[in-house]
């Protein structure tokens, strides 16, 4: 075979930024990495990934059965946080209304179609270079701990509340990773900075937020939200919900770090759709199916069907009554 051209980490990263990704870094794939997963199999066995069987997928805990090439992961991050307008201080609002929560990430245009065109153009780049150059990219789509290699290669750190926290856009951002045979020259691993500060933990309604670092999904009114397919969700969570109707945002919102890094996204995709920002639950909780997908083309909600979407504004809106 013939030897492969060489392409240096610097280049890599300048066309990775060009494309218009916010931080790359690159990771060296070297030995097993014994402690990550023997976290994630402690994790799996007390259940915590609670019905989201793919989690325990075996090339999850070892890169070379995704890639048996792969030599370097490069991994990219791109901010997508806007701020957004408190209910409070809105003159639209009027106090007898109950409003829906939509998290930050979900209430523009679908991150994975953005990320994949971005990473799609980078993989296309190195291939390129030479036919003899492997490259496979993910985002959020594959058996890949994307938090643990962004960590790796030097993006930010896992924080209490299992999200990455960048300096630069705090943790408000998506994740990706292009594997290739390459040999690049690494990023050292991000050190980790949460201190001693519990901000997250405390805030969290549900407690899903079991100890530091670790997050049991069956009490996460985020995946409760998008991931739980059964027809009713448990009073623990119900009674709990604050008007969230698709993912949670609490743990992120009152961040130190996210109070001091985060910066509005340049990405135009990631600007909420209108209807997105503070929809009445009673309109989401007798929404059709011709209305929800009207209501949201290309986006990330779609992952949340009908049915899911009636059934999580109704138990916010029980939730609400309950207490008047």
């Amino acid at each position: 075979m013939s030897k492969i051209t060489t392409v240096s980490s610097s280049e890599v990263k300048r066309k990775a930024l060009q494309l218009g990704f916010h931080k790359v870094g690159i990771a060296a794939v070297e030995g097993e990495d014994a402690t990550a997963t023997q976290r994630l199999q402690e994790w799996l066995k007390l259940g915590y990934q609670a019905d989201m069987e793919w989690m325990a997928n075996p090339k999850r805990q070892d890169i070379r059965l995704v890639m048996p090439e792969v030599r370097s992961l490069i991994c990219v991050a791109l901010n997508y946080y806007k701020p957004t307008e408190s209910l409070k201080d809105s003159a639209i609002v009027e106090e007898k209304e109950k409003y829906a929560k939509i998290s930050r990430y979900a209430q523009g245009r679908d991150y994975h179609k953005v990320m994949h065109k971005k990473l799609k153009a980078l993989t296309a780049w190195l291939q390129e270079l030479d036919p003899e150059i492997k490259a496979r990219y993910y985002a959020d789509t594959g058996p890949v701990q994307d938090k643990l290699w962004a960590q790796k290669s030097g993006i930010g750190w896992i924080a209490k509340n299992s999200n990455v926290i960048t300096r630069e856009y705090g943790s408000w951002v998506f994740l990706g990773e292009v594997l290739t045979n390459l040999d690049l020259e690494s990023d050292r691993p991000h050190t980790e900075h949460c201190g001693s500060c519990t901000r997250c933990i405390e805030a969290c309604p549900t407690n899903a937020i079991v100890s530091p670092f670790v997050v049991d999904a069956t009490r996460c009114i985020a995946y409760h939200t998008i991931e739980n397919r059964d027809d009713k969700l448990p009073e623990t969570i119900t009674s709990k919900m604050q008007g969230w109707v698709a993912g949670c945002d609490i743990c992120q919102d009152v961040c130190p770090w996210n109070h001091r890094f985060a910066k509005e996204t340049d990405v135009a995709d990631f600007q909420p759709y209108p209807r997105n920002i503070a929809p009445k639950l009673v309109e989401l909780s007798e929404i059709s199916h011709e209305e929800w997908d009207r209501r949201f083309p290309a986006s990330a909600l779609r992952r949340i069907k009908p049915e899911m979407l009636r059934r999580n504004a109704r138990a916010n809106l029980d939730s609400f009554q309950a207490k008047e």
